[in-house]
């Protein structure tokens, strides 16, 4: 499909409508419909079902389970290096590096704010002025879950309702300020190097955003209101690699950390492989 045709359909489908519509069908435990949708799938993404816990594609209970599936013991190790930030998701990158001014890079004649990816914080935004920033795209394909790059305790969520845009790289690049207009959940945690936010981004026909402390948060059913919720007395900690949330179809983890915290390892750019546990940074 062109380019443009593929954004401006976008812009003219009921966004919020067609997710819903979509999700009741990857909710569906009807055996037929979900057979038939996770074997389409499967062989539409060249899904490799050996990783998975369960390989049996008609052992899930609907196309979610499958969709969420977990991997065999020991697929993923975790960096074990005390200094190392692991890779949240399996995916790709799509963007890496500085938060200049206040912005994150998105594409080619393409940022956002980190306040309004924040969801209109002017102080939390502040705590990672000149920071560092990683986007990793989530392909259809991959594992669906996502992990801790580092430890920490949870300070913060914010629950943000917004558009519901694909996330790929055409998107990106024609779309503006995708990552901070897409509906979105927010997670703050206080680690010993500061502040780090790990942003969990919906898009289209996303069936839901989990986190493991809360449960399914989106799609937000047409909300306008954002939400926040404090945890300053639960003592949520969650080590390096620990599972922290999960996609319900595929979409975009975005992480944040303050200045001069960490230093990026030199083989990722845009475009580079990511897979969960994995080296990506360093503490400095």
């Amino acid at each position: 499909m062109n380019d443009k045709l593929f954004i401006k359909l976008q812009h003219w489908v009921p966004q919020h409508a067609l997710s819903r519509f979509v999700g009741k069908f990857a909710n569906s435990k009807n055996r037929f419909i979900k057979n038939t949708f996770i074997e389409w799938f499967i062989k539409r993404y060249q899904v490799d079902m050996s990783l998975a816990a369960e390989e049996n594609p008609r052992a899930y209970a609907c196309f979610n389970d499958f969709f969420t599936r977990e991997l065999k013991p020991g697929i993923r190790p975790i960096c074990n290096e005390p200094s190392a930030i692991v890779c949240p998701a399996d995916g790709s990158i799509s963007q890496l590096g500085k938060i200049v001014d206040g912005r994150v890079f998105q594409a080619k004649d393409q940022d956002y704010t980190v306040e309004e990816l924040l969801g209109g914080d002017a102080a939390l935004a502040q705590e990672f002025a000149e920071g560092d920033f990683a986007t990793v795209y989530l392909s259809p394909k991959d594992y669906h879950r996502v992990h801790m790059p580092y430890g920490g305790k949870l300070r913060t969520m914010v629950s943000i309702p917004g558009d519901l845009f694909s996330v790929n790289t055409v998107t990106a690049g024609h779309v503006a300020r995708l990552f901070s207009r897409n509906e979105r959940v927010v997670a703050i945690f206080d680690t010993d190097i500061g502040p780090m936010a790990v942003v969990l981004v919906g898009a289209m026909i996303v069936a839901g955003i989990e986190t493991v402390w809360d449960g399914e948060l989106a799609p937000m059913m047409g909300s306008r209101e954002i939400e926040v919720s404090n945890y300053p007395y639960q003592n949520i900690v969650l080590d390096k690699g620990a599972e922290m949330g999960r996609f319900k179809l595929g979409s975009t983890a975005i992480v944040l950390f303050a200045k001069n915290k960490i230093n990026w390892e030199p083989q990722f750019a845009a475009g580079t492989t990511t897979r969960v546990g994995v080296k990506l940074a360093e503490k400095k």
